[in-house]
């Protein structure tokens, strides 16, 4: 049973060209530690079997503050300054469980 206020996140990155494997490493390197946060539910981490250069975050957390105060721990923030050399998009939304 998930808390009334927890919210799913869907992140869908796609790398530029050449940066897939140090992007992968990048997002690797976040999981354990966003795992451990208060308020973090589920972080999974998923790579296109399509696609090799495009990633997916699907996350559950316990409400938006609790994503809010994610973004910023140090290793979001180290990832945020780092992103613009490895991305040629991202997309997220943020959804609703309601059945």
């Amino acid at each position: 049973m998930l808390p009334k206020d927890a919210v799913a996140l869907v992140v869908m990155m796609h790398a530029k060209p050449g940066q897939e494997l140090l992007l992968q490493a990048e997002l690797i390197a976040l999981v354990r530690p966003t795992r451990n946060e208060n308020g973090c539910l589920l972080y999974d981490l998923h790579r296109s079997t399509d696609v090799p250069g495009d990633f997916l975050f699907y996350e559950i957390w316990a409400s938006r503050e609790a994503h809010a105060a994610h973004k910023q721990t140090p290793h979001f923030l180290r990832w945020n300054a780092r992103k613009d050399t490895l991305l040629s998009s991202r997309e997220s939304t943020f959804w609703k469980k309601i059945a």
